[in-house]
């Protein structure tokens, strides 16, 4: 039962806590550095092998030593990276991201060699292999906005893979793009502000309805703080937050991702997969970085106890 996780991967340097930019040459001292997978593929992959998944990642990035880096973090968390491909002309997607002691995370960001990601990446059926494929910031990755990969995945899903898809940016733009793989996707997992910005409705439920009526079966709109709800034909359920102590909300998407998609792979229906995203989450809220404090599914579920 293989996961492939396909579209954007990035390393993350994260700091926390800082609550500002010095001026001139100033040093602060900081509790913790740590670099990560991150990004829409890369993180979810990370997650999705810490729970027990294995995993495929398909995607682009530089051949440079940040990529080493990338390769070196995804192989030890026991990710298959083999469907990496280097760009010498490209580098290695990264952001910078200083942790505000609220948990706020600004960021400065390179998009990289996440930007040349084409269908000619994703090996012959590789898709039709897998139990599910989770396209990963298909806005980031627009090569991806092909016929050809279109074909890919419908033959997949006629082999009963099924395709999840999550988001990276909130720019209208690359989210109208973006729009172009909801006929292909069967569980669609955008956040409050990209569901928004996609349908024009600001209330998240109406903004799921409008997405279901796009192709997904099923919309996971996730709120922050709020929650999520889970919206499918048969309507509208809400699932609060699993209450942690937040010390940084990067990754948390992706982790919500992962254990949703983990659910489904043991057979959970849709509302149960979206608690074990949602205590997955609640995990990783916990730490710095997109895998903090993930270390088995045991431990994810315990928190829905």
């Amino acid at each position: 039962m293989t996961v492939v996780t396909l579209g954007a991967h990035i390393l993350d340097v994260l700091a926390r806590p800082v609550e500002g930019i010095p001026d001139g040459q100033g040093t602060v001292v900081v509790d913790e550095i740590r670099a990560t997978a991150a990004g829409a593929a890369a993180g979810t992959a990370v997650a999705l092998a810490r729970l027990g998944n294995d995993v495929v990642s398909v995607g682009a990035i530089g051949d440079d030593d940040l990529g080493d880096l990338l390769v070196a973090v995804m192989t030890r968390n026991g990710v298959d990276v083999r469907g990496l491909v280097r760009r010498t002309a490209d580098q290695t997607s990264a952001s910078i991201l200083p942790i505000r002691p609220d948990g706020g995370r600004p960021s400065f960001h390179v998009p990289g060699a996440n930007l040349t990601l084409t269908a000619g990446a994703v090996g012959p059926g590789l898709l039709a292999a897998a139990s599910v494929v989770h396209l990963g910031g298909p806005d980031v990755t627009f090569g991806l906005n092909d016929p050809a990969f279109f074909e890919m995945l419908a033959h997949a899903r006629e082999t009963g893979t099924v395709v999840t898809m999550d988001l990276l940016s909130s720019m209208p733009d690359l989210l109208d793009g973006a729009a172009a793989f909801l006929p292909h996707v069967d569980h669609f997992l955008p956040n409050e502000e990209q569901a928004a910005a996609m349908t024009g409705e600001s209330d998240p439920e109406k903004a799921a309805a409008a997405l279901l009526g796009r192709g997904p079966a099923t919309v996971v709109v996730t709120l922050g703080s709020e929650g999520s709800l889970v919206a499918t034909a048969k309507g509208v359920q809400r699932l609060p937050v699993v209450p942690v102590e937040v010390v940084d909300t990067t990754g948390c998407g992706d982790a919500y991702c992962a254990g949703f998609i983990t659910g489904l792979v043991q057979e959970r229906d849709v509302l149960e997969s979206a608690r074990w995203g949602t205590a997955a989450a609640a995990t990783v809220a916990q730490g710095l970085g997109s895998d903090a404090c993930l270390t088995d599914l045991d431990g994810v579920l315990g928190l829905l106890k």
